[in-house]
């Protein structure tokens, strides 16, 4: 019995492979890229359709409008919910690593686009969490080649992740001195002026240090105005640190270019100009 030529079999099994790769890439082309004619008429379509399924679900929540199109509104947001649910299946094709597409950013925020209308049919009312479709639009800086708000947009983004540690050390702070300001409030106020338990006397803290002062509550003691005071201006000072964190991170990330591309093994966006492999799992783009 004659065996195959390896290099036969490999080139045999190519060939075989190759239909479905170049439908996979079609397809990859039409939905992620913007920079064909297909690719831009179905986003424009995709964004079309986002606002009008927005809009459904907003007229369906005035009473007036419920009772005259309540059933027109019903079928026009399930018709949304499968083409989108459509798009999301083919989005998972279209890609050679679909998990991690799913597991994106905007991955989740396309399956979390279509989840509450399924939900409704056990939870009636949770339909109305279909809102959150809105987000999609922030495909509109890449379908209009908005590079530039677009690497903005991952820059930001990038600054947040990089600047993630010393945001948690400083909310670890801000939370100890709530809950030293709200504790020694209590102690110092007492039932008798509305602070009626520890967890009361933290959102007060809390309101106070941060500026926004409802008015709710407010110390009557010449004791505890003092400690409001102290709160007041430590709630300036505390306002400025995670700006000034944040900052520091977008001036080092200054002047970086970005483009539109989208990696055909897992859909993620945000690469350098200049960039040939993806930056979050090495597939040639």
């Amino acid at each position: 019995m004659r065996c195959m030529d390896p290099g036969l079999k490999a080139h045999r099994s190519s060939s075989e492979e190759k239909p479905g790769s170049e439908l996979r890439a079609r397809l990859h082309e039409v939905i992620f890229e913007s920079d064909t004619p297909a690719g831009k008429t179905f986003d424009v379509a995709l964004l079309g359709s986002i606002v009008l399924s927005v809009l459904a679900v907003m007229l369906e929540s005035i009473a007036d409008v419920k009772a005259r199109f309540g059933q027109e509104l019903q079928v026009a947001e399930w018709v949304f919910t499968i083409l989108f649910t459509v798009e999301y299946v083919l989005r998972l094709l279209a890609v050679r690593k679909p998990w991690l597409y799913a597991s994106s950013f905007y991955g989740l925020i396309d399956l979390v686009s279509v989840a509450p209308a399924y939900l409704s049919l056990a939870m009636p009312g949770a339909q109305a969490l279909l809102v959150v479709r809105v987000l999609r639009l922030v495909r509109v800086f890449r379908v209009f080649k908005l590079t530039r708000f677009l690497g903005e947009g991952h820059s930001l983004w990038n600054a947040l992740r990089a600047s993630r540690p010393k945001i948690v050390v400083f909310l670890t702070t801000v939370m100890a001195l709530v809950c030293v300001m709200g504790t020694l409030v209590y102690i110092v106020e007492g039932p008798e002026n509305g602070y009626t338990s520890i967890p009361r006397s933290i959102y007060w803290a809390i309101v106070t240090m941060t500026t926004v002062g409802y008015g709710d509550m407010s110390p009557s003691t010449p004791l505890g105005q003092a400690i409001a005071s102290v709160a007041m201006i430590l709630g300036y000072g505390i306002l400025a640190v995670p700006t000034g964190i944040v900052s520091s991170e977008l001036a080092k990330r200054a002047g970086t270019a970005t483009s539109s591309q989208a990696c055909p093994s897992c859909s993620a966006e945000g690469h350098d100009e200049d960039a040939v492999f993806c930056k979050y799992c090495g597939c040639k783009l």
